[in-house]
């Protein structure tokens, strides 16, 4: 008797919470996120690989796709205007391939801003978040598949 309440219990359960997960890839926007923290020439091109090879696939594929690359503390190097050995190749694939978007560390920028005495040129390409891993988090609880290349 036990057994089947807890069985009819469990079922309620489940039927109540599918609702809030309902919406979650229904659209079938395939979504990638790539986390770029440290600073390295070798990363930062493995990432742009990785998204540029992913889009194609996509396009390839005709599939819908999103790919955000989130850069935070020596990461943020790779968008930096001044610091960046990529900086034309993030141009121009912010150019040809919309899909792609490229988010720089408030926290990380301001931690930098204190340090040198000065804002560091960031890539207009590039949006400004409060914070890397927070973005990392929404981007996780929007359905994106998180990577550090």
């Amino acid at each position: 008797m036990i057994r089947r309440i807890l069985t009819i219990l469990s079922t309620i359960i489940a039927i109540m919470v599918a609702p809030v997960y309902a919406d979650e890839g229904d659209d079938d926007i395939k979504r990638l996120a790539l986390q770029i923290s440290d600073n390295n020439p070798a990363t930062f091109n493995k990432a742009l690989n990785v998204a540029t090879n992913f889009a194609r696939g996509m396009s390839e594929a005709g599939e819908l796709y999103e790919i955000e690359i989130v850069a935070f503390n020596a990461g943020l190097h790779l968008l930096r205007e001044d610091t960046s050995p990529v900086i034309d190749r993030i141009t121009s694939i912010s150019a040809s391939i919309p899909e792609v978007t490229f988010s720089a560390c408030g926290n990380t920028i301001k931690g930098m801003t204190k340090k040198e005495g000065a804002s560091p040129p960031i890539s207009a390409h590039a949006q400004v978040v409060p914070a890397g891993v927070v973005r990392l988090m929404e981007l996780d609880s929007e359905g994106y598949f998180i990577i550090r290349p």
